[in-house]
């Protein structure tokens, strides 16, 4: 309920220092993966409107808010298989491995 529009929304340079969502979606590729920093490679990052509270990344059975939400769309590589993370309201970015267009 408090606005969080806060941050650049240049996705020429996705990466801002400390705790930038990419930053957050590096680490957590990483670690999840078991490789290095140096061999993820940042394909895209952009702000986004996601159409609903699933933030583009639905579960079946899962209910979601019906309204628009700011937030985030990373794609990083790894060993040329691309990660889709993805980001919104007080949510940090977590991988989506099915995910959905946002609606801009």
């Amino acid at each position: 309920m408090t606005p969080s529009s806060s941050g650049s929304s240049s996705s020429s340079e996705p990466a801002s220092p400390g705790g930038s969502v990419v930053d957050q979606a590096k680490a957590d590729l990483t670690k999840r993966l078991g490789v290095d920093a140096a061999q993820v490679t940042v394909v895209s990052s952009e702000d986004v409107t996601w159409p609903d509270g699933s933030l583009g990344c639905p579960e079946p059975g899962m209910r979601y808010t019906q309204a628009l939400v700011p937030g985030n769309r990373t794609v990083l590589e790894v060993g040329g298989q691309q990660y889709n993370y993805h980001s919104g309201g007080h949510r940090p970015p977590f991988l989506c491995e099915q995910p959905q267009p946002p609606s801009r």
